[in-house]
């Protein structure tokens, strides 16, 4: 425990998704040892984050104004929505340069443990899209956890009504990785997701 102020600046970074009291720490005496110069700018984006940045009024995704730039693309597909769980997914997906359709953030996961439900994310934003007819097939792309497995069970529940095709991301084994070292979920994935070899 240290005193006062530095206690202070070292809970709150430890309140930081993924940073631990030790990481806290370095990054506090980090920041006392850095140029103020250093620490005003890192404040100040903060501050400019926090002031600039919304959420997509189509989408959910990290915006600056009021539809993200993946919204205003005239060259995305409008037929094809992926569904992901936050803003980093669409992040994550973007990279692979493969999905030219549009995005929906969910906000999260359905998680009965932690109390959060459908009507804690963004279905009925999603349901909404989806009314007006214009989407044919509805990606979804949540994690392959349990959560994400719940959710994507819940979404395609849900609109299977509407007719629309409904597909989940394969998941397996990854490249480069040795059977011996997966785990059966993974492996029984991997066996369910198989596809034939063309040659």
């Amino acid at each position: 425990m240290y005193e006062g102020i530095v206690q202070d600046l070292i809970d709150e970074l430890g309140r930081l998704p993924g940073v631990g009291p030790k990481s806290a720490q370095r990054i506090a005496f980090h920041l006392l040892a850095a140029e103020p110069a250093d620490v005003r700018r890192l404040a100040e984006v903060l501050l400019e984050v926090k002031a600039k940045v919304r959420f997509c009024r189509v989408c959910g995704n990290v915006a600056e104004s009021e539809e993200c730039r993946i919204c205003l693309d005239p060259r995305r597909d409008l037929s094809v929505i992926c569904v992901v769980e936050e803003s980093k997914d669409v992040v994550a997906v973007e990279r692979t340069r493969e999905f030219r359709g549009r995005y929906h953030v969910l906000g999260g996961a359905i998680s009965p443990i932690e109390g959060i439900g459908p009507d804690d994310l963004r279905v009925k934003e999603l349901m909404t899209r989806l009314a007006d007819g214009g989407v044919t097939e509805l990606i979804l792309a949540t994690d392959p956890n349990l959560e994400g497995e719940a959710t994507a069970t819940y979404l395609a529940r849900l609109v299977k009504p509407m007719g629309l095709i409904v597909s989940r991301l394969a998941s397996g084994l990854p490249v480069g990785g040795d059977l011996e070292y997966a785990d059966e979920v993974t492996l029984g994935r991997a066996f369910e997701g198989r596809r034939s070899i063309e040659v």
